[in-house]
């Protein structure tokens, strides 16, 4: 019986607007290769959350509209799974979610726990509520199984918790990270990666924001991580798309290897 594989792809982008060629570029080069899910970077469908004031709720309700459709119809067209960050407008305000859309059907995520900063307060602004955890989302596509893991929430033990209580073979996590702290998220990931023993696929968003104070630059650094630590690619500063086939032996060996679970589980810490 041979190995499990699977295919996964990620988008660098900044704010798309709402340009269908470009993106349909990157799917014609993904489908060609086999790609079996996309991930793309927080606040790329949507601008990013500061710039929201200046614009009509209609207007971002209206944004998130089309770009449902957009990838909707490309999931379609390409047999993809798309993972994509996204804006919602309900009555109580605006909701921090993330899609995940196929050829058949649109589910979503409500990220949980949201940057609480003074200067980054996406809690304040965004109307998800502050209650007791859920499980993230989870799937399954070819044998492998994946979890789906908010940026910020990458900070927070219980969600890897979940990743090791149910065998999660890969973990998507869509991100918008600035202020140069490339090297911070490139050693958490890695180490997370290692001590759960799994793939992790960031899709890191490019392009700047200035408030009066300070100017965010997002400098992508959107990478495949391995069970090992090891970064088995990463993309730069630039507009670009990562694909990867991978391999769920290496799961499954560094599991056997480290046995981290074999230990909790002998202890009933599972």
């Amino acid at each position: 019986m041979g190995s499990k594989q699977l295919t996964v792809a990620a988008l660098q982008l900044p704010t798309l607007g709402m340009n269908a060629t470009r993106l349909e570029f990157y799917l014609k080069q993904a489908h060609g290769r086999g790609a079996d899910v996309m991930l793309l970077g927080e606040y790329v469908l949507n601008h990013f959350f500061k710039e929201f004031a200046t614009m009509a709720p209609n207007m971002v309700k209206e944004q998130s509209r089309k770009h449902i459709e957009l990838l909707k119809s490309l999931a379609m067209k390409y047999d993809i799974i798309f993972i994509a960050p996204i804006i919602l407008s309900k009555k109580d305000g605006y909701h921090k979610m993330i899609a995940k859309i196929t050829p058949k059907s649109i589910s979503y995520y409500e990220q949980q726990i949201l940057l609480p900063y003074g200067h980054w307060n996406e809690k304040r602004f965004f109307a998800n509520p502050v209650e007791p955890l859920k499980d993230p989302m989870t799937f399954h596509i070819k044998g492998f199984r994946l979890m789906v893991m908010g940026g910020f929430e990458m900070h927070f033990d219980a969600f890897w918790q979940k990743v090791t209580q149910k065998k999660i073979d890969v973990v998507l996590l869509p991100t918008a990270s600035t202020f140069g702290s490339h090297n911070r998220w490139r050693e958490i990931i890695k180490t997370k990666a290692f001590l759960h023993g799994c793939f992790i696929l960031r899709a890191n968003r490019l392009g700047e924001y200035s408030d009066e104070e300070v100017k965010w630059k997002f400098y992508g650094d959107t990478m495949l991580v391995a069970p090992s630590g090891e970064v088995e690619m990463i993309l730069e500063d630039k507009e670009s798309m990562l694909i990867e086939e991978i391999n769920r032996a290496e799961v499954l060996e560094h599991r056997r290897v480290w046995g981290f679970e074999k230990e909790l589980l002998q202890r009933g810490a599972l």
